[in-house]
């Protein structure tokens, strides 16, 4: 990290500092693999560990349902399709990436991408069949073929929750702690991560307690950070846990600047921010304004199929141009909508909208983090005894911005990979005894602090200065409140779900405006309104972490850049 490297005299504060009673006096739990996370790649690494012969113990913040996973809609891609193959699926997907893709891991987890299929079929999963009998394929904005499979149209993620949610249940090596925060990572002497803090119900009406979780490996599998925004289509637990456990743990984060936003959510007063499919429009949804001009064939040549930040920003733009709080989408055009979007048509139908007939208001909404904990394709990380999979982990599958439904297949295929590799790694490691901080925080009496004030701040800051576009004046004025919340919050934050997550939101927030205003470019996910052309001298993937002197923010090279002719192309 020596490229343009920039040291921002920033100290996260660790919640565990506030923990009032010795931590040695807390229960322990020991394991093998301790995998924090129970969607789709914390679940696939769990089984295959546990497959491994590893005694695994899963922590969920919620109950087991309740993750990003679940409310997946598009579906799932992989090169299955007659005239498809993997190394096309690679080729679409690094087309996608705005060049900072890492093509070894691009290759290895498109491959991957049939044999996923093959381990979800024997799990019991229900994919939606064709006339013939094989299993349906759609296509979404980015593919050159159909190859986005789908269960009940649009609960792909809520039937793979299910299926990974059973086995997990009845695995004899898994044991399942529900409802139980993670607050921190613990290290030993040498400085390897082996265990967690954590505050745990025993059943979901009790008062959380402090424990300690021992695992000869850990497993990050942590999911995203949609609440830092205002407009988000990720549940409440999303809250970039486990992006802020390992920064205090001395990790390097990579491509933090990379948030994706969805183009299309419900936007009602009073309604849920319900998702809609990206299959909305690839069965011939249109986008119109509010005087019914349809907009996107200007925007780009493949109009609504376009890659998600193309359309997400041509959203943006119009409603900037219109003053409306809106688009909308039609779908009149779309043969049995009602059946084929039945829970839109369910939500829409109580809201007096019959989307057969009527446009639905749409504007995009944060919907899944790009960047995150630097690993491998096997999960590893810069710090010893430390595995990420799935969202919060960043190996440059989808470089500057995710390609739609590619992200369940690499939460299958990588979390598989990391279940096995740390299974491998706790069988060969040594137990060394935990030395986690004593408390030197205790909490100040006096001063009242609304967490519910401070996230409704947070998430409208980050909305309006490092969201769709962004630009230097912005991202400086967010930082400035940014890190005068920290400071406050280091010394008035409650040991308690809640402060530990503002804690957390606060802190990842930040090293978003910083990863932003450090790219002075456009690429993907992110645009600079200041700087709108792609640089390339910017081919690089920013990474900071944080020393004891501060956050250091730099670059990395890409490692493995697409040999030219090297990838099939669709």
């Amino acid at each position: 990290m020596d490229h343009a490297t920039q040291i921002h005299a920033l100290r996260p504060s660790a919640p565990l500092e506030r923990l009032d009673v010795p931590a040695r006096s807390l229960p322990v739990f020991r394991c093998d693999v301790l995998v924090v996370g129970s969607g789709v790649a914390g679940l696939s690494a769990a089984l295959t560990a546990a497959d491994r012969g590893a005694h695994v113990m899963v922590l969920c913040k919620g109950g087991i349902q309740e993750t990003n996973t679940r409310y997946a809609q598009g579906g799932m891609a992989a090169a299955i399709g007659d005239g498809d193959r993997p190394e096309f699926h690679a080729g679409d997907t690094l087309n996608v990436g705005g060049g900072i893709s890492e093509y070894d891991v691009v290759k290895a987890i498109t491959g991957c991408g049939p044999d996923a299929v093959d381990w979800l079929l024997r799990l019991g999963m229900r994919m939606d069949r064709n006339p013939s009998g094989g299993i349906a394929l759609s296509r979404e904005g980015g593919h050159n073929i159909p190859r986005i499979l789908h269960s009940d149209g649009t609960a792909t993620g809520l039937e793979i929750q299910r299926v990974l949610g059973l086995a997990v249940r009845s695995h004899d090596r898994i044991d399942l702690y529900e409802h139980t925060t993670v607050v921190d990572l613990l290290k030993d002497a040498e400085g390897r991560v082996g265990g967690v803090a954590a505050l745990m119900c025993r059943t979901p009406r009790d008062h959380p307690a402090p424990v300690l979780f021992e695992g000869g490996a850990v497993v990050l599998a942590t999911g995203g950070g949609g609440q830092i925004f205002r407009e988000t289509t990720n549940p409440e637990l999303a809250t970039a846990d486990g992006l802020a456990m390992a920064l205090r743990a001395g990790a390097v984060l990579q491509d933090l600047e990379f948030v994706q936003f969805h183009p299309t959510i419900l936007y009602l007063a009073g309604a849920a921010r319900f998702l809609i499919s990206e299959v909305t429009r690839g069965a011939g949804g249109r986008l119109r304004d509010r005087e019914g001009n349809a907009f996107m064939a200007a925007a780009h040549p493949d109009a609504e199929l376009a890659p998600r930040d193309v359309v997400s920003r041509a959203i943006f733009r119009r409603i900037v141009e219109t003053g409306d709080t809106n688009v909308y989408l039609d779908l009149s055009g779309v043969v049995d909508a009602d059946r084929r979007f039945s829970s839109l048509a369910r939500i829409a139908r109580e809201f007096g909208i019959d989307i057969a007939k009527e446009p639905i208001p749409v504007r995009p909404a944060v919907h899944y983090f790009i960047g995150g904990i630097a690993a491998d394709l096997h999960g590893r990380t810069s710090v010893e005894g430390l595995w990420a999979a799935g969202e919060c982990a960043s190996t440059g599958f989808h470089g500057a911005n995710r390609m739609g439904s590619n992200s369940l297949l690499e939460g299958v295929v990588q979390g598989r990979l990391v279940g096995a590799a740390a299974a491998s790694d706790c069988a060969a490691s040594v137990r060394r005894f935990l030395l986690p901080k004593p408390g030197s925080a205790p909490p100040v009496h006096g001063a009242e602090l609304s967490l519910t004030d401070m996230t409704y701040s947070l998430k409208s800051v980050m909305w309006r200065q490092a969201g769709i576009e962004r630009d230097a004046a912005g991202l400086a004025d967010a930082l400035e409140r940014l890190e005068r919340w920290e400071d406050y919050l280091a010394r008035l934050g409650p040991f308690t779900r809640a402060g530990v997550e503002v804690v957390n939101m606060v802190q990842v927030a930040q090293l978003i405006a910083l990863s932003a205003l450090f790219r002075e470019e456009s690429r993907g996910a992110h645009f600079r309104s200041d700087h709108p052309a792609a640089v390339e001298a910017w081919q690089l993937h920013s990474r900071v972490r944080w020393r004891e002197g501060g956050l250091e923010l730099g670059t990395s090279p890409v490692a493995s850049p697409a040999a030219e002719g090297g990838v099939g192309q669709s």
